[in-house]
């Protein structure tokens, strides 16, 4: 006798096999949650056996750990310094989704993580993805012998003997902003303007990078509007990120694809990415063509331009594809626009705060007399570089500096500190996959490394052996600072960026005198441009209007 069990089910067919589907969806999302939390477990207890166990800060959130409380805060790099005198020179921050971070803010550490950069330790999956976004495969993006190959084809353009041909483009650059203020001054009833200066630097910066790497001008600090600057400003027109944004960016350094969601910052990088292209292959067509006309081969490949259009050609020893070609030429546009233009803007703000420092710098100045050479202002002008070299220490373009390591690595330390069971170690071991972060600005500041002036706008410290000692001496990088980072990777136009510093200031307050518009405790804030960028307190985008008279 057979028994028939009817269930009734409501509902069409279709709706039946949507609830099926549904179902089935659901348990595949299930499978792969599963498999994604096994798999993170293995990795954190394999890092666990392999990593020296350091002290840190507690977790703050759930979720963010405390990377959240970094990147709100007005300062972090206080919060880094804070983090190493309680935990010592080396120890762990929770970050994301259970990740942990290691700090590293001993000179040796620090030495020995710079010269395996490139390889042991490598850009992490979020900064690869960041990068090509915003300028392609290029310098920045690449790693390891690619990296070496890219830098060595356009080393030679980065020479002293190829920056000192490049004096009077820098000159030309500031002499032009002097020219327009001089007009403005002139129409002003008390001999006095409020000029906003930010914009004027970053104008300095284009210009100066398109006439001396690709032959180009582009008028900015003559009023045109080209595609580029738009684009460039409209970062700084809206710097801050969205709360949406934030969450993005700091889920991505576990899930990297989230940086490819379409909020209002990721379409305005990929909308510079694509103009910067549009000029870059615009430029490199022109010079193709121009390569032959009135230009001797020797010095065209001096150029950069020239030396990546040499590197373009089939034969080349150092081979670049035109995808390489194009995103060096961003890369170059980004960071003469950014970096040096960053750097300028707080030498008008500490300026204006120290009158006294002011005034020192003018009377070196003038009584060098005429503008000088290349190699005069890299060796005659000792307060200039005491002043450049300051800023570049209080006030690094790049703040903070990540990796990931590719493979295991035992650290060094100068002194031991204490792990988590309580011994005492005088190095760290690295297990393969461990983040690493070095916060510059902390380093550079740094009371225990730089004395208990670490703080202070002081550039008296560049004139004396004692002005420079103890364990500033053990950081490693140009002049003992990590604004340029070291090792592989050291900044290819570190010396172009300071010979282009010393010059525009060197006009400016030879024929100005800067003040706060405001009076010298005006407060000043780092807001988000593509780089950290200053703000006068209360001002729009990034605006630092300062009052500005000739100097008589």
């Amino acid at each position: 006798m057979k028994t028939f069990i009817t269930i009734a089910i409501p509902g069409s067919p279709s709706s039946l096999w949507a609830t099926v589907r549904s179902v089935g969806t659901f348990n595949v999302a299930c499978s792969f949650a599963a498999l994604w939390t096994l798999v993170k477990v293995i990795r954190a207890l394999r890092w666990r056996l392999r990593t020296t166990q350091l002290r840190g800060p507690p977790r703050t959130s759930f979720v963010y750990g405390v990377s959240n409380d970094l990147i709100s805060s007005k300062d972090n790099a206080t919060m880094y310094e804070h983090w190493a005198q309680e935990y010592g020179v080396a120890y762990k921050i929770p970050a994301v989704l259970g990740q942990t971070k290691i700090v590293l803010s001993d000179p040796r550490a620090i030495a020995h993580f710079y010269a395996r950069e490139s390889w042991t330790y490598v850009q992490t999956p979020l900064s690869l993805m960041l990068i090509e976004n915003l300028v392609g495969r290029g310098l920045l993006w690449s790693q390891g012998e690619s990296h070496k190959r890219q830098r060595k084809a356009l080393t030679p353009a980065f020479s002293n003997a190829a920056i000192r041909k490049l004096a009077s483009v820098f000159y030309d650059s500031a002499y032009k902003v002097k020219s327009a203020w001089d007009t403005d001054l002139e129409s002003s009833k008390d001999g006095n303007a409020i000029i906003e200066v930010q914009n004027w630097m970053n104008h300095v910066s284009l210009d100066t990078i398109g006439i001396a790497g690709f032959s180009h001008d582009f008028g900015s600090l003559d009023g045109k509007h080209a595609s580029v600057t738009e684009v460039f400003d409209s970062f700084g027109n809206s710097p801050q990120a969205s709360a949406l944004h934030r969450v993005f960016f700091l889920l991505g350094s576990a899930f990297p694809i989230i940086a490819k969601i379409p909020t209002k910052r990721t379409k305005l990088s990929k909308k510079l990415n694509v103009t910067m292209g549009e000029i870059s292959n615009d430029l490199l067509l022109r010079s193709r063509r121009e390569k032959d006309v009135n230009v001797k081969e020797a010095e065209e490949e001096k150029s950069i331009i020239g030396l990546l259009i040499k590197a373009e050609g089939q034969e080349a020893e150092l081979h670049m594809p035109e995808e390489e070609v194009i995103a060096q030429m961003k890369v170059l546009l980004l960071a003469g626009y950014e970096t040096t233009s960053v750097s300028l803007t707080w030498a008008l703000i500490e300026l204006s705060r120290h009158p006294d420092v002011q005034t020192k710098l003018r009377e070196e100045l003038l009584a060098f007399g005429a503008d000088p050479t290349y190699d005069q202002l890299k060796a005659n002008l000792p307060y200039l570089d005491a002043v450049v070299h300051e800023i570049l220490r209080l006030h690094p373009a790049v703040p903070e500096f990540s990796r990931c390591a590719r493979v295991n690595d035992v650290i060094p330390l100068s002194e031991p500190v204490c792990t988590e069971s309580g011994e005492m170690t005088d190095s760290i071991s690295i297990a393969k996959g461990s983040l690493i972060v070095i916060s510059i600005r902390a380093i550079n500041r740094s009371l225990a490394i730089w004395g208990p002036d670490a703080k202070e706008f002081k550039p008296d410290r560049w004139l004396s052996e004692d002005g420079i000692s103890g364990k500033a001496k053990e950081v490693q990088g140009h002049r003992h600072l990590l604004t340029f980072v070291d090792g592989p990777r050291t900044c290819l136009g570190k010396d172009f960026a300071i010979a282009e510093f010393k010059t525009v200031l060197l006009v400016l307050v030879k024929n100005f005198v800067f003040e706060m518009r405001d009076g010298p405790d005006t407060e000043v804030e780092i807001v988000r441009g593509i780089l950290p960028r200053p703000r006068v307190v209360g001002e729009d985008g990034i605006e630092v209007p300062l009052r500005v008279r000739r100097y008589e």
